[in-house]
């Protein structure tokens, strides 16, 4: 049997009550996005916590994860986690769609909204007897530590050379692509060991759940980032990743490459609502090109520390993560979390680096927010209800107009939208006329951002013709 090994990062072959003032309707979570990996990042000083998911799908036996560590990790700075921490921060901190509703002007009635808030074979052969000393002479590759941990057999390796490393492994049975010399040659250069995984499927079959075990790992470094390119060796086509930062001090932000916020606090139709996975999903693609493919999205920054009363979220989509949440992902001390999630899709051609990060004071809160207004029913007869229609029409093409420079959708298919309630509109003279209002641009640079600003430029260039014209006119007549 042929053993499939990708090589790569993750994988080688997801209130208080009372305490917001909008209704969670539904989520975009890192599922909406294929080939997704994800990771969690706990940064105190100079140590550092990984912990590693990966949605491996096939034979166990081809699975193997190759990853850059910058030091000779301990058996104690390994073990595995349950999957679900990763679910619990996906659900809690993803972009989120929350609705609110009007109220029918012509009722006087006072309204209540109520806010809820240890070494084993692996296939035919043990990973350490697959080679020998003569071999690891050979190929200058020096096999530092061995481990078993739970279902994973794990080698730590150091190399003098990526060729040599190249061949070490192919020789003891991992596949690797051809172009994986050259990435991890700086990898080598820079003196980083490689923590090398594979899996019994003898001992995954003993633990009954099935699926693989997120792995985290611990180590002390002044080097805070992600060894990302080891994963594009054989990537096909853009890998999207989700970053979880937990810090005591504040947002995580790249610093080698920008960190922007994803548009957010956009008031968006109603049919959003129908379809908010794809809705999100169309939104972070143009957003993503329209900052030049090499950006990293911000999508959630809050204080979610167990022991802080304030809000966490608005609105939140689940109860925050507790402290036992918090212990799996990696978190060791008593006090201040703040929760970072970033959204990265990476390529060859756009990211030519690892990621590097920093731990900034920003405490400012942030989120994916998008939000819905149900209008009120009618009927309208009273000329308050009247004026509400008008608004209503308004604000229902301003509507289309966000939709449309947040995701490219026309709106099109809903040809009601506004006509309906336009109809509505006692003695209007355009009412079968759809006028899409001038609005402000958005602050995060979409289109109507740049017809605004080609407009303003047009304008002072006529301004200047006319001024440079008179100024021609008042010469040639002094003349």
């Amino acid at each position: 049997m042929k053993k499939y090994v990708l090589l790569a990062l993750l994988v080688v072959t997801s209130a208080e009550l009372f305490a917001f003032c909008g209704f969670y309707v539904a989520k975009a979570d890192a599922k909406i996005f294929n080939k997704t990996s994800q990771v969690i990042l706990v940064r105190d000083g100079d140590y550092t916590v990984v912990t590693m998911s990966n949605d491996f799908k096939g034979d166990v036996k081809d699975f193997a994860m190759v990853v850059p560590v910058p030091v000779v990790l301990n058996r104690q700075d390994i073990r595995t986690v349950n999957p679900s921490v990763f679910n619990k921060l996906d659900a809690y901190s993803g972009p989120r769609l929350v609705e609110y509703h009007d109220n029918n002007p012509c009722y006087r009635i006072v309204d209540k909204e109520i806010m809820l808030m240890d070494m084993a074979p692996v296939s035919e052969m043990s990973m350490r007897s697959a080679g020998n000393l003569e071999n690891d002479k050979k190929y200058k590759v020096t096999v530092e530590a061995e481990y078993k941990v739970d279902e994973y057999d794990i080698l730590i390796l150091s190399a003098k050379e990526s060729t040599g490393l190249k061949q070490w492994l192919t020789e003891n049975g991992y596949k690797i692509p051809g172009t994986a010399a050259a990435v991890l040659d700086p990898y080598i250069k820079n003196n980083l060991k490689f923590f090398v995984v594979k899996v019994d499927a003898d001992r995954l079959a003993q633990k009954g759940t099935g699926t693989m075990s997120p792995l985290q790992i611990g180590f002390n470094s002044p080097k805070f980032m992600l060894p990302i390119r080891l994963g594009m060796a054989n990537a096909d086509g853009d890998q999207d990743m989700i970053v979880y930062g937990l810090t005591k001090k504040g947002r995580i932000e790249c610093t080698n490459y920008r960190t922007v916020e994803i548009p957010t606090n956009r008031n968006v139709p109603t049919f959003v609502r129908d379809n908010f996975s794809s809705f999100y999903k169309d939104l972070f693609n143009k957003a993503y090109k329209y900052q030049g493919r090499n950006a990293v999205f911000l999508e959630y920054a809050w204080n979610v520390s167990p022991s802080f009363r304030g809000m966490k979220c608005d609105p939140c989509v689940g109860p925050p993560p507790i402290s036992r949440d918090l212990s799996q992902a990696g978190v060791y001390w008593n006090g201040n979390v703040h929760f970072t999630r970033l959204h990265v899709r990476y390529s060859q051609e756009k990211f030519a680096q690892d990621l590097f990060f920093q731990v900034t004071p920003n405490k400012e809160n942030f989120q994916g927010r998008y939000i819905i207004t149900n209008p009120a029913r009618g009927p309208f007869d009273c000329d308050e209800g009247q004026a509400y229609l008008s608004k209503l029409v308004n604000r229902r093409q301003n509507e289309l107009s966000e939709l449309q420079a947040l995701t490219g959708w026309t709106g099109s298919d809903r040809p009601h939208y506004v006509k309906g309630y336009q109809s509505l509109i006692k003695n209007d003279s355009k009412r079968n006329e759809i006028l899409v209002p001038i609005a402000s641009p958005p602050s995060d640079g979409f289109l109507p951002k740049l017809y605004f600003t080609l407009a303003m430029v047009l304008i002072v260039i006529l301004l200047l013709s006319n001024s440079l014209a008179q100024l021609f006119k008042r010469r040639t007549h002094a003349l």
